[in-house]
């Protein structure tokens, strides 16, 4: 057999698609020299591609001796349902199960052949293999349980998920809206230079008093600000724990009491601070050294203080353990200010001594987690008592050398970068800079790391996005030092993350939201209707130059907005600020320019017509009237969600983001115009919001 032949066989059999079609519509096949490096990082047992031959047939023999798979789905309640493969001797042996809850209590009982799928017997290596399926008797509850399996002598186990076909949705049937703003670009007058919890809350009381129904952020998780630095919302040092740049430093208890606080107040710290604050952008080293200085001297203070006073942040400490190793992480980075990978072996192989690092710097990041748990559970609540929902983003990646990584390693595919293939809007692909998950290791696990992680955000969120939700059917690889051009699809167990994200929405009342842009296959979508994950529906994308239908319909299972945080604003838009960009960029050249605006132009009349003939807008055409007949639009649409951009309601032109950019764009730093404040007295914006509030009550 040719190599390259052999080399693809044994790809598929580690659920890797080298072959596919990009988001121009070209197919694309990766290189072998690609495809090799990822089949390494995935444990396959090859150097070169001479070695692929035995590595397929080692790989063949280990899965059909693979008795049962690490992970079984059960939706429904309904009983047990197993295909497993045995020897041929063992073909009609009597089969029998016992099952640990979660709950701790047990069960027990017969397995019987169901013979609606006909068993497939191969011959492996010289031994004859058989499959069976095998069902119980009895429904099972919802949960992660473990489930024991024995024929004959043959005993194997494995984590059974049982979880509800669909996803959590709410029983009142009525189209909502809200509002979406990145926390750091909320201003306030106590912001201290970006926004914080205490601003975030402000912004859910101003859109329940409109009547909103969410308001929508950004992730909020922890990140570098010093060295390592990277500010990126997607690029978190944890999905476990938040970020302390958002405290309010002004609501922490004690900071009237400090002295050492009042004298840090009191100097040239508070120009340094307005200076911070009168930035159009936010400087987040000097934010958060500021912050950080009075936080130390708060902790200082505590320490010192009465056992009474103490004793919640001891309580805090004493329960905590994942806290307790997250926040020594932490101290260990800042006292070699590089990443884990570059730390001593033992410390990169995840142990640490109370002499690798500094207990105080320790204290200080157990500290600021208990202050963000109990100031973002403050924000979660007062939304929850206005019956506004928080609707938050769950990351699809962490950052490389962070805390999870260093943590979970294992469950990490290192020397590999999740991306997305060539686009129209990213001509080269793109390499996003963190690890994939490891398909095999996070089964072997049961999830529980990536359960932990939803857990975090679903105790406080009443909405949650899951940021690229491809990424739950398969993600695309592209090893160290290959171009996205090269990369490669890895196929996940898609009904088991749904499974997860089913069971955890139940429990915690949270409505999911998948993020299913670009190049997303129609299976993808499908599934997602029919676990009752929404999608989303992005205006601009869906603007032709036919003024007779220059608007497509939304679908019912969608959250619609007109942009994103990842595209141009209304304005950006509408003046082709994005085609500008890109032209410097150098994803389009000249006359792919020319074409683009001159179709931007088509789309602009088309949409000015279309708004105008369905009575939209008036004669009026300029970009507010736009703004507003298209808002209007949407929100006529039978979308289950409307999300509107909070700063499309000034045309705002500039993104918060560029994607494919690091340090050629200012992304995630850019504040709001307008402060909260300065909002509650803008009366024209308040009948835009009422107006759409009214047109979403009288939907049906």
């Amino acid at each position: 057999m040719p190599a390259p032949d052999i080399l693809n066989r044994l790809a598929r059999l580690y659920h890797i698609q080298s072959t596919y079609r990009d988001g121009l519509g070209r197919m694309r096949q990766a290189p072998p020299d690609a495809i090799l490096r990822v089949l390494q990082v995935l444990g396959a047992p090859l150097y070169r591609l001479e070695d692929a031959l035995d590595a397929w047939r080692q790989r063949r023999q280990a899965l059909w001796q693979r008795v049962i798979e690490p992970v079984v789905v059960v939706w429904g309640n309904r009983p047990v349902i197993l295909k497993v493969r045995v020897p041929t001797q063992l073909a009609e042996t009597p089969a029998s199960y016992r099952i640990i809850f979660e709950s701790g209590a047990t069960t027990e009982g017969a397995l019987h052949d169901d013979y609606v799928t006909k068993p497939v017997t191969r011959e492996i290596e010289g031994s004859g293999n058989v499959t069976r399926r095998l069902v119980g008797s009895e429904p099972v509850p919802f949960g992660y349980h473990r489930l024991y399996l024995r024929i004959g002598e043959l005993e194997v186990d494995c984590y059974l998920f049982c979880a509800p076909p669909q996803a959590y949705a709410p029983a009142e049937n009525r189209k909502r809206w809200g509002l979406f703003c990145p926390v750091y670009a909320l201003r306030s007058e106590h912001g201290w230079g970006a926004g914080n919890f205490s601003d975030l809350s402000q912004l859910v009381e101003f859109t329940a008093g409109l009547g909103g129904h969410a308001v929508a952020t950004l992730p909020m998780l922890a990140s570098f600000l010093d060295e390592p630095f990277n500010p990126s919302p997607y690029s978190p040092v944890s999905r476990l724990f938040w970020n302390e740049f958002y405290l309010d430093i002004e609501r922490i208890a004690g900071l009237d009491d400090c002295a050492e606080a009042k004298m840090l107040l009191s100097s040239g710290f508070v120009a340094e601070l307005s200076r911070l604050q009168a930035a159009p952008l936010v400087q987040y080293r000097e934010t958060m050294a500021c912050k950080r200085a009075i936080l130390t001297a708060l902790l200082r203070s505590l320490l010192k203080s009465s056992p009474q006073r103490r004793s919640a942040f001891e309580s805090y400490c004493a329960t905590h353990a994942a806290a307790q190793d997250y926040a020594e992480f932490r101290a260990k980075t800042e006292r070699e200010r590089n990443s884990w990978l570059d730390w001593p072996e033992e410390n990169r192989q995840g142990q640490l001594r109370t002499q690798d690092y500094d207990e105080f710097a320790k204290l200080y990041h157990l500290y600021v987690q208990w202050q963000c748990a109990e100031q973002i559970a403050e924000v979660a609540a007062s939304a929850r008592n206005r019956g506004t929902a928080l609707y938050l983003d769950f990351p699809l990646g962490v950052n490389r050398d962070g805390y999870d990584v260093w943590r979970h390693r294992d469950l990490f595919a290192l020397g590999i970068n999740g991306g997305a293939p060539p686009d129209g809007l990213y001509i080269k692909g793109q390499t996003w800079g963190f690890p994939p998950l490891q398909p095999d290791a996070i089964r072997r696990q049961g999830y529980r790391y990536y359960i932990e992680c939803l857990r975090h955000h679903m105790g406080l969120a009443d909405m949650l996005r899951i940021d690229h939700v491809m990424g739950l059917h398969r993600v695309f690889w592209v090893p160290d030092g290959f171009s996205a051009t090269d990369g490669v699809y890895v196929h996940d167990r898609a009904a088991e993350f749904y499974a997860i994200l089913n069971l955890e929405s139940h429990r915690h009342r949270v409505q999911i939201v998948g993020e299913n842009l670009g190049t997303v296959p129609e299976s993808v979508n499908a599934t997602m209707a029919r676990r009752k994950i929404y999608g989303m529906h992005v205006g601009q994308f869906g603007v032709s130059g036919d003024p007779s239908r220059a608007l497509d319909a939304t679908p019912a299972d969608v959250v619609a907005s007109l942009n994103t945080h990842d595209t141009a604003t209304f304005m950006g838009f509408w003046q082709e600020q994005d085609i500008d960009d890109r032209v410097a960029l150098g994803l389009l050249d000249n006359e792919q320019a020319d074409n683009e605006r001159r179709y931007r132009a088509a789309q602009r009349d088309a949409l000015i017509a279309y708004l105008h003939a369905q009575g939209y807008i008036g004669e009026d055409a300029s970009e507010a009237s736009v703004l507003h007949g298209w808002l209007a639009f949407l929100a006529g649409q039978p979308a289950e969600f409307l999300l509107i951009n909070l700063e499309d309601l000034w045309l705002e032109p500039a993104p918060q983001n560029v994607p494919g950019t690091w340090q050629e764009r200012p992304n995630w730093q850019r504040k709001a115009r307008y402060s909260i404040a300065d909002l509650r007295s803008q009366a024209d914006l308040h009948d835009l919001l009422k107006t759409i509030g009214d047109i979403r009550a009288r939907i049906v």
